[in-house]
C-alpha cells in the first residue's frame, strides 16, 4: 500500500492539531499546525478544507479562529482521514474488490483483494488520531511490530 504525501501530512496536522487543542483548549491556527510538523502551507491548506467538507476538522472565524476536530480524536480513525482524502482503502483499477470478478486461472484473486482490504481496515481503522498523538497504539497493532521481520524492507 501507498500513503500519499497528502495523507501522511493530514494525520500528522491532526495529530498536532489534536495536541494542541487539547493543551490551549482553543482553535489551531493552519501556521501551528504547519510549522510544527514541516508542512508546506499551500499544501497544508487544501488538506484542511478537504478534512473539513469531510465532517473531520470545523473553522473557527475570528481572532482566535483557526481550526478545531469536528469529533473527538479518538473517534476519527486513520482509514477515515484516508477515505475522506483518498477514497476507499482497497482498489483494483479503480474498482472495489467485491466488484471484480476474474475467470478462469485467476478466479482466485479477487479473494486476495477482499482479504487484502480486511488487513487494512483492521490497522487502519483501529487506530484513532487520538492514539497516535497519545503515542500509545493499541496492543493489536503494536503486536504487528514486534518481529525484527516487521521492519525489513522487502
Amino acid at each position: 500500500m501507498r500513503i500519499s504525501a497528502k495523507v501522511d501530512y493530514a494525520l500528522r496536522a491532526l495529530a498536532e492539531l489534536s495536541a494542541l487543542e487539547a493543551e490551549t483548549e482553543r482553535a489551531v491556527t493552519r501556521d501551528q499546525m504547519a510549522s510544527g510538523q514541516d508542512i508546506p502551507i499551500a499544501f497544508l491548506e487544501n488538506i484542511l478544507l478537504e478534512l473539513k467538507r469531510g465532517g473531520i476538522v470545523r473553522s473557527v472565524r475570528g481572532q482566535q479562529g483557526g481550526f478545531r476536530l469536528a469529533r473527538s480524536a479518538d473517534t476519527i480513525s486513520v482509514a477515515d482521514v484516508i477515505r475522506t482524502l483518498e477514497g476507499p482503502l482497497a482498489s483494483v483499477r479503480g474498482m472495489r474488490p467485491d466488484e471484480l470478478e476474474y475467470g478462469g486461472a485467476a478466479s482466485a484473486l479477487p479473494t486476495v483483494w477482499i482479504a487484502l482490504r480486511t488487513r487494512l481496515r483492521e490497522v487502519l481503522e483501529g487506530v484513532t488520531v487520538a492514539d497516535v498523538t497519545s503515542g500509545n497504539l493499541p496492543p493489536e497493532i503494536l503486536a504487528l511490530t514486534v518481529s525484527p521481520e516487521a521492519w525489513k524492507p522487502r
